[in-house]
């Protein structure tokens, strides 16, 4: 189950920022598999002043209209997948949102099953995997 949080420009508007959750949330389903209904996403806005990055990191010419996507999911996926993952998040961003892929900037925090709760104070997934004494 990903977690994302997603910092836009804070003028960016509402219809913009559904786009913009829209268009990672399909990328992550056709990329990685996930389920339709695993949708986590929270969205930040961020005031001018507040986000200081280079325009030229890279070789990579940015905007004032920097997008930045943080990714938090379970350990396990190959360099490949998450190549793709994040060209796929960009081509999505742009046709969707509008937002340009010099503008996107991605990355992923990954952890393991025993990291996740997400209701009722219980592990998210059943530990099966794991082996280790009771906990």
């Amino acid at each position: 189950m990903p977690f994302i949080h997603t910092h836009v420009p804070e003028a960016t508007p509402a219809a913009t920022r559904e786009a913009v959750v829209q268009a990672i949330h399909q990328a992550l389903v056709e990329g990685i598999g996930m389920p339709e209904d695993e949708l986590f996403n929270m969205v930040t806005g961020y005031a001018p002043g507040q986000f200081a990055f280079s325009r030229s990191f890279n070789g990579v010419a940015r905007s004032d209209a920097v997008v930045v996507v943080e990714i938090t999911l379970r350990r396990g996926r190959s360099d490949a997948m998450k190549r793709a993952l994040y060209a796929a998040i960009a081509r999505k961003l742009q046709a969707m949102a509008q937002v340009e892929p010099a503008d996107v900037f991605i990355f992923m925090h990954e952890n393991d099953y025993s990291d996740w709760s997400v209701g009722h104070g219980r592990f998210a997934m059943a530990l099966v995997q794991q082996v280790g004494a009771p906990g």
